[in-house]
């Protein structure tokens, strides 16, 4: 059973792991104007991304100085990421089985 929950919660972190991949892309494509902001779906999947995004990387981003156009949050998220998989891999995975 623990094993189960490790493993379903490494896999959480990996999809959102993609989705954040998926809106730093999306904005790039949206920031050069690549794609077609009026499309429905296009629409649809910024407001996905944002959404799925914004809540998490919105708190990043006030505590970090202001870098002109860069947006850094992204891979301090990323960072956070990977040290939640390694506290869950090597003090929780261990603790329950």
């Amino acid at each position: 059973m623990g094993l189960t929950l490790i493993n379903t919660l490494l896999f959480a972190l990996d999809i959102y792991t993609f989705i954040v991949i998926g809106a730093i892309i999306f904005s790039w494509l949206y920031a050069f104007n690549v794609i077609n902001t009026s499309n429905r779906f296009v629409s649809m999947l910024g407001e996905f991304f944002y959404k799925a995004t914004e809540p998490v990387l919105r708190p990043i981003r006030r505590f970090l100085p202001d870098l002109g156009g860069i947006d850094i949050s992204p891979i301090i998220l990323f960072v956070g990421i990977y040290f939640l998989r390694q506290i869950i891999v090597n003090v929780l995975a261990p603790a329950i089985i």
